[in-house]
């Protein structure tokens, strides 16, 4: 066990865990933020909401999660969905893994505990797209079930508390946060109790800066009395990021526009897009001569790419914009080139591929950048 944990666990009697539960719990009673999930709080619910806020802020989530549920508001109206529609709803969250990992959960739901979310703790951890700390969170916050959580926010409040001097995320340092967490919790009051760990965690326990000043429970917190808020937690090792170089072809058929459905293991998995490649990013250049060198290699490329996949040949021109994004660890410049003069045979591909009119493509789930391309063709 760390020993920042050892070494102090002697201080978290009976006595200051209980005066950390009141002061903590009265804060929330006081303070809590009015979010549509803590109204009528069903494991469904809960369940959605905390998937959605899984690496998304919650003020973004709100509105999603409100039109989510008036569409799907119990678990038979998602498991009976299209996906396409599923994608629709959740198109702009992101991490589309999420919302098909949730659909094919709502399924197991219905053919393996007849449609009602279950209500014990290994059912639950055993559905698509749920681990430990969602788990606990869901059956706590709905049920008020005496289980712990351990999540972002949460981690870095007891890496506080604890005064941990090395990486929270250490697999040791994991297991004794998931101790520390089991032990403060109240015999009542669980699913409070952990939104109000959540919260203090979101909204005064700060990264940087720290509303130590108005915390309920500064005097409670060697990390505040010590004065050490900025060296903990830790932080991990910062991801190291690759620059990618990418393009993609809208491809025009009179008022149609070709696309397609991204395959099993592809960045965005079910989702619609414009047929996109890689470029070679060592090529991207400042120099105006050069750019119109690049240009002309890499339309060169394109052609090339889009007649092997497609079948297709077209005359490029471009780029028209490009745009840039970040996804996991890649900061990705898009280009996006035009397709004209369409000559061949579309052949038959490995996924879904498409003739779509500006406003068929309205409908159809697609990624942010896909979606910001279809509305910039139509100012162009």
């Amino acid at each position: 066990m760390p020993t920042a944990w050892t070494n102090t666990s002697c201080m978290y009697d009976a006595k200051w865990k209980s005066n950390f539960r009141r002061k903590l719990l009265n804060w929330f009673d006081g303070h809590q933020r009015e979010l549509p999930w803590r109204q009528h709080k069903t494991p469904y619910r809960i369940w959605i909401s905390e998937i959605m806020l899984q690496q998304t802020q919650v003020a973004t989530v709100i509105d999603y999660f409100n039109r989510f549920t008036q569409r799907f508001p119990n678990v038979a109206t998602l498991a009976q969905a299209d996906q396409a529609e599923v994608l629709k709803l959740w198109e702009g969250l992101g991490y589309y893994r999420r919302a098909r990992q949730m659909h094919a959960a709502a399924q197991v739901i219905v053919e393996n505990h007849n449609g009602k979310f279950p209500t014990d703790f290994e059912s639950v951890l055993a559905l698509p797209g749920i681990g430990r700390y969602t788990a606990g969170a869901i059956l706590s916050i709905a049920l008020d079930q005496k289980l712990p959580i351990l999540e972002g926010n949460t981690i870095r409040l007891f890496a506080r508390l604890m005064t941990m001097q090395s990486d929270p995320r250490t697999t040791d340092n994991q297991k004794a946060l998931w101790e520390f967490s089991q032990s403060l919790l109240p015999r009542k009051r669980c699913g409070d109790f952990n939104q109000a760990l959540m919260e203090l965690g979101s909204q005064i326990c700060n990264p940087k800066r720290p509303k130590c000043l108005v915390c309920p429970i500064n005097n409670l917190c060697p990390t505040a009395v010590k004065g050490l808020q900025e060296q903990i937690p830790v932080a991990s090792k910062k991801v190291k990021y690759e620059d990618l170089l990418e393009a993609a072809i809208v491809v025009n058929q009179e008022d149609r526009i070709l696309v397609r459905q991204c395959g099993p293991g592809e960045r965005w998995e079910s989702l619609w897009d414009f047929p996109r490649y890689t470029l070679d990013q060592n090529t991207l250049t400042q120099n105006t001569s050069n750019q119109n060198v690049d240009a002309k290699s890499h339309a060169q490329q394109l052609s090339l790419r889009l007649k092997e996949e497609t079948g297709l040949a077209a005359e490029l021109s471009g780029p028209l914009f490009q745009m840039k994004h970040a996804v996991t660890r890649y900061r990705i410049t898009l280009q996006c080139w035009k397709g004209d003069e369409v000559t061949g045979r579309l052949k038959k591909t490995k996924t879904p591929t498409r003739w779509l009119t500006l406003s068929e493509i309205e409908q159809m789930p697609m990624s942010v950048t896909g979606r910001k391309i279809a509305h910039k063709l139509k100012s162009l």
